[in-house]
């Protein structure tokens, strides 16, 4: 039962960094290899903060502010500096690695002994792991609802027509390279809110916990397009997070059956090779046809 708990309750952390990278990859239709650099950064900079005497919620909304000014650097080199989007996004992601080490003084830093927004006193009388999935679905329910909200304005539509089809939006008016950066710089400070929110559960940073993030975020959303099919712009968002849990619950899974942790990121790039490549599968075998050729039959 703590185990299943524990998944659901890391899901829905996690599940922060697939709403960032949705931004970006579903509706601006490009990579963001700034994740990698963020995701260190907005845990590096909430961690030393804590550790300076600031207060976790300050902490957490400095880490938030710390992803957006690395996500407008990446959206300047891009729109400005005419940067290939992935390229612009390795360069900030290789230059936060050093930047995460002159935050943390060291390449991790503790918060034992600190206090954490998990260590409030209402969290701590619940039940093993219930800390997690308690704040988790509260970060999740008010991120969620802003971006549902956000999309909805004429500056959310305006950000999405950018995305859509970028000659269009420019002779409707749309300043496209500003609805890039704005994109870019949201989906960091998201990304850092997951930063802050995984290294206080976590109890460290580490400056090289930025590996293989994209692919963790990146499953989240293609694991919750592929379990729920098509559906509205607000669907999907709720449907990344339910991705997220259903991720943690595959990778629950697999250790089960006793594989080493120290495959995770192996496993995780496996898992999300075989959901992106699922719909090449359905249309060379037909499944959904055989499936509902065989529930006819049944009936």
């Amino acid at each position: 039962m703590n185990l299943v708990v524990s998944a659901i309750g890391q899901g829905l952390l996690w599940a922060v960094l697939g709403l960032g990278l949705f931004l970006t990859f579903r509706i601006l239709d490009f990579p963001d290899m700034t994740v990698e650099g963020t995701f260190p950064m907005g845990a590096a900079a909430c961690v030393s903060a804590i550790s300076h005497g600031i207060s976790p919620i300050w902490a957490t909304l400095i880490a938030v502010g710390v992803g957006m000014l690395a996500g407008l650097v990446t959206g300047l080199l891009y729109t400005k500096g005419r940067i290939p989007i992935l390229l612009a996004g390795i360069l900030v992601m290789t230059a936060a690695y050093s930047i995460n080490l002159r935050i943390m003084g060291r390449a991790n830093l503790s918060l034992l002994g600190k206090s954490t927004l998990f260590k409030t006193r209402f969290l701590q009388s619940l039940p093993p792991y219930f800390d997690s999935v308690v704040l988790g679905m509260v970060m999740i329910a008010i991120v969620t609802l802003l971006l549902v909200y956000f999309l909805q304005t004429d500056l959310g539509q305006s950000f999405i027509a950018t995305g859509d089809n970028e000659v269009m939006a420019r002779s409707l008016g749309i300043h496209t390279d500003n609805m890039k950066i704005m994109g870019l710089m949201v989906s960091n400070g998201m990304i850092g809110l997951g930063g802050a929110l995984v290294s206080q559960n976590n109890g460290y940073s580490d400056v090289n916990m930025g590996i293989g993030i994209i692919v963790i975020a990146l499953a989240s959303i293609i694991i919750g397009e592929v379990a729920f099919g098509e559906l509205t712009m607000n669907q999907r968002l709720v449907a990344v997070t339910l991705g997220s849990i259903l991720y943690r619950f595959v990778l629950l899974i697999v250790l089960k059956l006793g594989f080493n942790a120290n495959d995770l990121n192996l496993l995780s790039a496996i898992v999300l090779a075989l959901c992106m490549m699922l719909p090449v599968f359905q249309k060379k075998f037909n499944f959904r046809h055989i499936l509902k050729r065989g529930l006819d039959t049944n009936e």
